[in-house]
């Protein structure tokens, strides 16, 4: 009964996560073979499950995905930011934030160009060898137009405000994402 109760709860779980996927009126939820419950099919039932969990709630924020620039302007109090640190850095995230409206739309239209190349019949291979690097090419140029900025922005602060940074990133990590939306309201009141 126990194995039956966290089914369930994991399918509500999952269904809950997934509004999209709800069967329809007339369908079963499980498929005719699904019925037949072993040891195995409910063990790899489970997995899936999980993965599938795995896959819509992660905690973790990885070191590319933090915004350091745009922490250190909403915590320029706590960090003892001047005015002209403050306009300085927000000068770096707006140049960045241009160059990568930009570098976004080229990545688009490369996207479609190589759709384009491989509907093709016969598929032109140099053409989209040529048109797949091209892409990497501008993902790579943008990951490191973005280090550069963090790196300028950094560059900005006295040693003692990237000490006070580094703790600030460090409680962004722990905190996770779900403090996403009002990070600094949670560090302020960490202090």
């Amino acid at each position: 009964m126990k194995i039956y109760a966290s089914l369930g709860l994991l399918l509500t779980l999952i269904l809950i996560a997934q509004p999209n996927n709800l069967p329809a009126a007339n369908e079963s939820i499980f498929s005719s073979e699904d019925r037949s419950l072993t040891p195995e099919s409910i063990g790899r039932k489970l997995r899936e499950l999980l993965d599938r969990l795995k896959e819509n709630f992660t905690f973790e924020i990885s070191a590319e995905d933090r915004a350091p620039i745009s922490l250190m302007l909403r915590n320029r109090e706590w960090l003892g930011l001047t005015a002209d640190q403050v306009k300085h850095l927000e000068q770096i995230r707006n140049d960045f934030a241009k160059e990568s409206i930009r570098s976004e739309a080229n990545l688009r239209i490369a996207e479609l160009d190589l759709t384009s190349l491989l509907e093709a019949q016969p598929v032109d291979m140099p053409r989209v060898e040529a048109k797949i690097r091209d892409i990497e090419r501008i993902r790579a140029d943008l990951r490191i137009a973005r280090v550069r900025s963090i790196e300028k922005g950094k560059a900005q602060l006295s040693a003692e405000q990237r000490r006070k940074l580094q703790e600030l990133e460090a409680d962004q990590n722990f905190a996770g994402s779900r403090f996403k939306n009002e990070p600094s309201t949670w560090f302020k009141e960490s202090r």
